[in-house]
């Protein structure tokens, strides 16, 4: 079958997108979907995105790891996909639409920066060696003395695959402080089983981390990550996480045709 895609990327997290309002990509098949994600034997991406119809908002959000398996809520993903669905012209300068995790809103300018409103968080599990929050997907934060030259990947993946999140694991987030509102991350994404260059719903579990610890004052953060930057904000009251919003750019890289045998 020939296949029509789209490639975007978020601060280096990229995503294959298909236009599916008219239901002819085969969702079941893993196979397809990992192949098509696959960086050297198909398109590449650290997941594959679908846009379709929905009655009640702009569009709908079915998001899969590039392993081929659905997933939660991505939220670099959702933010392409706005930029996606202004290409389209489905939408124009805000959207809302539905995804894994429930509804979102978001708006767009013309340089190409989103907004993303991502879920409230009411829960944040503090230990003495990390905070676990879910953020549309589950995180584990951790801090990191030594950022840089960590080996996330190993170490991303011995946490994940750990007895403290069981079969379904766990996004792992390590985190420096570079200021008092600025936080620098590096990020091991179940599902892509590596380390991406971007985690929009990681940036987001790290902020508000860094505010429920009170490593900050600001209610706006700046996060670095390996493929730019972010910035997530939210209001903050009685141990609640509400009006939250990832920021930052979203986009298109190229569009093609791919002849997909699987």
């Amino acid at each position: 079958m020939e296949i029509t895609f789209y490639k975007y990327e978020g601060t280096g997290n990229d995503f294959v997108i298909i236009d599916n309002r008219h239901g002819t990509f085969p969702k079941g098949n893993i196979k397809l979907i990992a192949h098509l994600c696959d960086r050297r034997f198909g398109i590449g991406g650290d997941g594959l995105i679908l846009l379709e119809d929905d009655k009640t908002t702009d569009f709908k959000m079915v998001y899969y790891n590039s392993d081929g398996n659905t997933s939660s809520m991505c939220g670099n993903g959702g933010r392409c996909l706005v930029a996606f669905a202004k290409k389209l012209q489905i939408i124009q300068k805000e959207a809302t639409f539905i995804a894994a995790d429930g509804l979102h809103y978001a708006t767009i300018n013309d340089e190409g920066v989103v907004s993303l409103q991502m879920k409230d968080v009411d829960t944040v599990k503090t230990m003495k060696d990390y905070v676990f929050l879910d953020t549309g997907s589950p995180h584990h934060v951790q801090f990191s003395e030594n950022l840089k030259s960590m080996d996330v990947k190993s170490i991303g993946a011995a946490i994940r695959y750990s007895d403290l999140y069981g079969k379904a694991g766990s996004n792992v987030n390590f985190v420096q402080q570079k200021g008092t509102d600025s936080f620098s991350i590096r990020t091991y994404e179940r599902g892509v089983e590596d380390e991406t260059l971007s985690c929009g719903t990681g940036a987001t579990a790290v902020a508000i981390a860094m505010k429920f610890l009170e490593k900050t004052k600001s209610n706006t953060i700046k996060i670095n990550v390996e493929g730019g930057k972010l910035e997530v904000s939210f209001t903050f009251m009685d141990g609640r996480f509400t009006n939250v919003f990832l920021k930052g750019p979203a986009t298109f890289v190229f569009e093609g045709t791919i002849r997909a045998l699987v």
